[in-house]
């Protein structure tokens, strides 16, 4: 009876485990913003001081002398509903009507940042647009 109770214990241990939620990666790639690269990014800083600030690049390309040039693109979406009743029929006639309406725009964030040949930024910009 002790076996089969610690094995419905070991087994609904396992079952918790398997339902866990796991574990984001780094919340610094979802808090890129234009502040964050002109407060954290300055001319000198090592590619490890830079990966420190706003995490893995999304993209490395090296340019003719070997220099690595880090791109880092974040795309997002707002959405925004409103909805309006017909309060007086409702009042009324103890019924409603709604209506709503949608709008929704998207936001990119491109941070682009050169290293020199020993591996320190030698130049950073950004890019935003909205549409």
């Amino acid at each position: 009876m002790k076996i089969n109770k610690l094995a419905m214990v070991m087994f609904g241990g396992l079952m918790l485990c398997g339902c866990a939620v796991p574990q984001l990666p780094s919340q610094q790639a979802e808090q890129l913003t234009v502040a964050k690269a002109q407060r954290e990014i300055k001319v000198g800083m090592t590619s490890a001081q830079v990966v420190e600030a706003l995490g893995s690049p999304n993209m490395v390309t090296t340019d003719a002398q070997r220099r690595e040039t880090w791109v880092y693109d974040k795309v997002s979406t707002n959405v925004q509903y409103s909805k309006s009743k017909g309060g007086v029929w409702l009042l009324l006639f103890g019924a409603g009507s709604s209506a709503g309406s949608v709008s929704q725009n998207q936001r990119t964030l491109t941070i682009i940042v050169k290293f020199d040949a020993e591996g320190r930024v030698r130049d950073f910009a950004y890019r935003t647009s909205s549409f």
